[in-house]
This record gives C-alpha cells, sequence and structure tokens, in this order.
C-alpha cells in the first residue's frame, strides 16, 4: 500500500456526518408493513436460521444473538452445532444483490425443505427475491455499485450497516412489545467470555 496520510478531522467530520445521512435515508425509506411481516414469520416459526455472506453474514450473527436473547430458537446456518432445517422453520437471509450464490443455495434448500424464506434485499425482482416468503427491501447500494448511486460509502457498507440497524429496530420492537424486562433478556446472555 503506497504511503497515505491519515486523514484531516474535517475529513473525518465529514465522514461521519456521510454515514449518519445514508442510514437515516436508507432506515427512513424501509415499509414498515414488511418489518411486521418479519416480525410475523419470526414470532410464528418454531426456528430461525440466519445466513449471509461476508460483511451480510457477520451483521446477521449479531442479529441471531438477539434473537437468542428474546429466548427464540435462532441458529446461524454453518456453525457446526446448527441442527438441519425443517419444514415450518424460517430462513433469514441478506444479499445486496440478491444473486450471491451461497445465500441462493441456502434459498433453494429452504424451499425444498418447506421452510419459509424471509429475505433482505436490495433487489426484490432477484433470483433471491423470487424466492423469498417476503422481503425487507433495504434502497442501498450493492457491492457492484461502485458509481456511488445509491450510496458514497465503499462497496456494500450501507446495506451491512442497514441490515444490522433494520434487524435491531425489529428487535427493539419486538422486545418492547412483550412482556420480558431487560433483566430476563440479560439472563440468556452468554457468560463464558
Amino acid at each position: 500500500m503506497p504511503h497515505q496520510a491519515p486523514p484531516e478531522t474535517n475529513d473525518l467530520t465529514t465522514a461521519r456526518t456521510l454515514l449518519l445521512e445514508e442510514v437515516q435515508t436508507t432506515l427512513n425509506a424501509v415499509d414498515p408493513t414488511q418489518l411486521q411481516t418479519a416480525a410475523d414469520l419470526i414470532l410464528t416459526s418454531p426456528r430461525i436460521f440466519l445466513y449471509g455472506a461476508g460483511r451480510s453474514g457477520l451483521a446477521l450473527k449479531m442479529v441471531a444473538m438477539r434473537l437468542m436473547h428474546l429466548g427464540l430458537q435462532a441458529y446461524v446456518a454453518g456453525e457446526t452445532t446448527t441442527p438441519s432445517l425443517a419444514t415450518g422453520d424460517l430462513l433469514l437471509v441478506a444479499s445486496a444483490s440478491g444473486t450471491t450464490t451461497s445465500v441462493l443455495n441456502a434459498a433453494e434448500i429452504a424451499k425444498k425443505t418447506g421452510a419459509k424464506i424471509l429475505a433482505i434485499t436490495t433487489a426484490p425482482a432477484s433470483k433471491l427475491g423470487q424466492l423469498a416468503d417476503a422481503i425487507v427491501l433495504l434502497p442501498a447500494a450493492s457491492k457492484s455499485d461502485t458509481a456511488e448511486r445509491a450510496s458514497q460509502q465503499y462497496a456494500g457498507s450501507l446495506f451491512e450497516q442497514a441490515v444490522l440497524l433494520v434487524m435491531d429496530t425489529l428487535f427493539h420492537a419486538l422486545w418492547k412489545s412483550g412482556p420480558q424486562t431487560s433483566e430476563e433478556l440479560l439472563k440468556r446472555h452468554a457468560n463464558l467470555e
């Protein structure tokens, strides 16, 4: 990597402002009825499996932990202790393009198994969008959008940020609409840290 000087304070402030504005615009554009449908699927499914590639997958790992804190059976697909998907389960996936090969493979297996599919994507007309039973549409950039049409951030950064924040929004609403206290959720928090 060529030698690079650290950014100036003004550059950091400008970057922070950009990120906050883009995230706020994206979250404000999410259709609340799609989140309601997502909540219904999550609450009515016996088990929830989450899967995404790359940073989208990392964001969904955080979502899986929050769902577990609610007392739901949530699993990260691909982990060694994850059981097999069954009829009636929910596969929650994230792919900005809706064409990520590993995500599509998981969705196709879910469809053949009789599980429901909830997809977070920017591309509802994609193959993933067509396989999904429900979609949360995030108007953000995919990693291949280098023209900065949907976001000035690099690659799929806005999508990945929005995946986590829209699902944290959903988690917070699920928690506050239910009877559990923060102390009850904390009892499920990891203690082997």
